[in-house]
């Protein structure tokens, strides 16, 4: 065998994306498979189906299709299979499957002439489709795990974010009173992180530490389930459903099942780490301390990593997250997390700037910073911040007056200028609450997902948070390359006896490169308007508690 290499997976909303890495960290394949375009049978939009009462699914039968067929692409692109050391990765948060009393006996005795499809759906598990992080179907749930443990400041003090509608502990909750046979049924119930590795290990994998920190069920400072929580969302029978106490990034789980050496050509000896979330492996990808990542995928979201100090209280608010960091004990991530992200950009694109982001761009530039005094609030989907709002609200602001309700932009204004700076105020209006006093200063933002590849919002992302922008080389592949850090860490701890993630990471090579700097005089302007976002969000906010 020649150099190990170690693959990274990311099953994200709308695709599945494949990420091959050497040891020094160099990408040297990538494959992805497209939801929607790739598998339309599944009748998916953007990669969800919409139900009911706010309730957003995925077909668990469309995944398996997906990850049949970039094995597939990725074999017809020229990937030795037999050289993969590791695999690891990373899953769109918060997203749940649930296994039927059959599902581990079926993953454990696959067929390897036939594909996962075929033999696990719909058995294995016993609801079709999975809950994921779009749903917002659980209003009621949330509030009576905030109840149970005295409100949502204590939530977010026990397990780092108060109650979520997409939050698993809430979905869980919502399936133990409205369909008990189901969950009666259900064996283990995995996050969408967890689900990944199981079909490559032939058995159920646990659910990773940080991935953990996004269901409301884990103690964000013991790293261990919580019986309060427990019981409040699935009674006593939760604790054997999620199987052992949540496991570090980074850990051996066993080498992959014969099924994988046998169809696709795997090495029986090329092991399996837990997957995370894909915010989490995106942190691990991509940043350093004094690192901000903007990732502007189908949700936007907003990462810091905070690094452990003893005796230091994790420091969470009701409006923001705070997630154990996958690989380094004690660290945390603050997360600031917004559903409307690249999807309603694209609807303001489609509405306005002819389908084109050519056009898109050139409405942007054609306008300056303020866009005349024009702001625009957009949430096509019920958001999370603030919470629970939705709808397009637009305001004119005049410098020392209240910002005044409007119909409709006018021109020479432009809404495609309107969401982004809209999208990036708020950002800016939550960082210093998000920042605990011994997190290091900023110094740089870094940018992921596909909105990073957009010049013209590269260079506004950096006047507004008054950053310098940078992006990874070689790609913009953020979570599933972390997958192939956390896979590769997995394999340089068996080559070290244990070790560390900072001692691995302190020798790779340094692959950003600076996209824009940010223009002292724009960015000032961006200051003088960050109160003027706040009270149009208040507006916004007590308009839709009315």
């Amino acid at each position: 065998m020649g150099e190990p290499t170690f693959l990274g997976l990311d099953l994200s909303t709308q695709q599945i994306k494949a990420v091959l890495a050497t040891v020094n960290g160099a990408v040297v394949h990538e494959s992805a498979v497209a939801f929607d375009a790739d598998l339309p049978h599944h009748g998916t939009t953007s990669g969800a189906l919409h139900g009911p009462g706010g309730e957003v699914t995925s077909p668990v039968a469309m995944w398996l299709d997906a990850i049949d067929l970039l094995m597939k692409r990725m074999k017809e692109g020229g990937v030795d299979f037999t050289g993969i050391a590791a695999i690891s990765g990373a899953g769109q948060q918060h997203g749940s499957v649930y296994w039927s009393a059959k599902g581990e006996a079926l993953l454990k005795d696959l067929d390897a002439a036939r594909s996962l499809t075929e033999q696990l759906s719909p058995e294995a598990f016993t609801l079709p489709n999975a809950p994921i992080w779009q749903d917002s179907s659980t209003t009621k749930e949330c509030a009576e795990l905030e109840k149970a443990v005295g409100g949502a400041q204590a939530l977010a003090d026990l397990t780092g974010s108060r109650a979520y509608e997409r939050f698993t502990g809430s979905q869980i909750m919502k399936i133990h009173h409205s369909k008990p046979d189901v969950y009666e049924a259900t064996a283990r119930v995995s996050l969408v992180s967890s689900w990944i590795p199981s079909l490559f290990l032939g058995k159920y994998a646990p659910i990773e530490v940080s991935d953990a920190s996004g269901m409301n069920l884990m103690d964000i400072t013991t790293c261990k389930w919580n019986d309060t929580l427990l019981e409040a969302c699935g009674g006593p029978t939760l604790r054997s459903k999620l199987g052992p106490e949540p496991a570090l990034g980074g850990t051996n789980l066993g080498p992959v099942s014969p099924y994988w050496v046998t169809r696709w050509g795997f090495s029986p000896e090329c092991i399996v780490a837990p997957f995370t979330g894909d915010n989490p492996a995106t942190v691990v990808a991509l940043s350093k301390p004094g690192d901000a990542i903007l990732s502007l995928g189908t949700s936007t979201t907003f990462l810091l990593s905070i690094p452990p100090v003893k005796g230091a209280a994790p420091h969470a608010t009701t409006s923001s997250h705070l997630l154990s960091h996958p690989a380094v004990p004690g660290a945390t991530i603050a997360m600031l997390c917004y559903k409307n992200g690249a999807l309603a950009r694209e609807e303001v694109r489609d509405l306005y700037s002819e389908k084109s982001w050519d056009k898109y761009n050139e409405h942007v530039e054609a306008t300056p910073p303020g866009n005349h005094g024009w702001m625009g609030l957009y949430y096509p989907l019920t958001e999370i911040i603030p919470p629970n709002v939705k709808g397009t609200y637009i305001f004119k602001v005049t410098p020392g007056q209240s910002p005044e309700r409007q119909e409709s932009i006018e021109a020479p204004a432009q809404p495609a200028r309107a969401i982004l700076e809209s999208q990036l105020l708020s950002i800016h209006a939550r960082i210093n609450a998000i920042m605990p006093a011994h997190a290091p200063a900023l110094r740089r933002l870094v940018l992921s997902g596909g909105g990073s590849a957009n010049d013209t919002i590269r260079q506004l992302a950096a006047d507004v948070l008054g950053m310098p922008a940078f992006v990874a080389a070689g790609g913009k592949q953020g979570a599933g390359a972390g997958g192939a850090v956390l896979a590769r860490f997995a394999w340089w701890k068996i080559q070290h006896s244990e070790g560390t993630f900072e001692e691995m990471i302190s020798t790779d090579e340094e692959r950003m490169h600076k996209v824009a700097e940010p223009r002292p005089e724009v960015t000032k302007i961006y200051e003088g308007l960050v109160d003027d976002y706040n009270k149009c969000e208040e507006i916004v906010i007590k308009e839709h508690s009315a």
